[in-house]
């Protein structure tokens, strides 16, 4: 009788390991698209944060006329025998007549030289695309900034005015600084085995970004944010010229902060483009008082 419970003792003790090395040595599978959504996350959060940034705020005042957003989280620039950078990003296009914005294409964005001013540091990068000709060519498979459609530098700084023509406008940081970035002469290609892998089937841009016949949930967010941002700005432009911000401190709350200056959660949240349940961190800026 011992020698029988001695033996399913060792066969269940068996059985047991067997099953934790099954399962610590699964991998993830293989149509769970962990970098894509990733990119998607970032992306998001690059997003948010420029919609925040008084330096922005040009951006943020004419989201309603773009007709695309390529955000790019990380451009990364190498500075030893050859210098280059480059970074990966997502596109989303808004369509004309709906006002609607389509799913998320990848791209990498890349170049032998680039003129960045900010040393070997990593910069955020929005590039607000502006006219039909731009988004025509981003739909196909690679392009040249400023040969097959013109780049210029987005204004920075509260209350900026533009007389720039240009098929899309560049906003950068590094490390929540205006970082500048002259992107002539780069590059911008699809990532197509990203957009296979975040679909789960063999896509094009123009299947995502203008027939729009496929999508995936998980980037609703993004698509949420950017929605929100360029619908708050075509009911009721903000001048930043003359703007009360508030630092967040540590321990502060959205609705301590919103008492504190004496204005609705609600209010808070439309002027910031974010929603009650938004995490805040220290030192981040928050538009408590919009010029009249």
């Amino acid at each position: 009788m011992k020698k029988t419970r001695y033996r399913f003792g060792n066969i269940l003790f068996a059985v047991i390991v067997g099953a934790l090395i099954v399962g610590f040595s699964m991998p993830v599978k293989a149509g769970e698209p962990v970098d894509q959504q990733g990119l998607v996350d970032k992306a998001h959060a690059t997003f948010q944060s420029f919609m925040v940034d008084s330096n922005m705020a040009y951006l943020k005042d004419h989201l309603r006329e773009a007709k695309g957003l390529l955000i790019v989280p990380s451009m990364l620039k190498a500075g030893f025998w050859i210098g280059g950078s480059g970074g990966s990003g997502v596109l989303i296009v808004k369509d004309a007549k709906t006002g609607q914005w389509s799913q998320p294409a990848f791209y990498t964005l890349g170049s032998v030289s680039f003129g960045i001013q900010f040393g070997g540091e990593a910069a955020e990068v929005i590039m607000m695309v502006r006219t039909q000709k731009a988004v025509d060519k981003l739909l196909t498979s690679s392009f040249k900034l400023g040969g097959d459609a013109s780049i210029a530098a987005g204004p920075v700084g509260g209350g900026a005015k533009s007389n720039v023509v240009a098929d899309i406008f560049s906003f950068s940081r590094s490390k929540g600084a205006f970082a500048g970035i002259a992107l002539d002469g780069a590059v911008v290609s699809t990532k197509d085995k990203w957009n296979n892998a975040y679909y789960g089937k063999s896509v094009t841009p123009v299947d995502i970004l203008v027939k729009r016949s496929v999508s995936n949930p998980n980037s609703s967010d993004l698509i949420k944010a950017v929605t929100q941002a360029a619908t708050v700005m075509q009911k009721e432009p903000i001048s930043h010229s003359k703007e009360r911000y508030y630092v967040v401190r540590s321990g502060d709350t959205l609705y301590g902060i919103a008492k504190q200056q004496g204005i609705s959660v609600d209010e808070l949240c439309r002027l910031n483009t974010i929603t009650k349940t938004d995490p805040i961190h220290p030192g981040q800026k928050l538009l408590v008082a919009p010029s009249n």
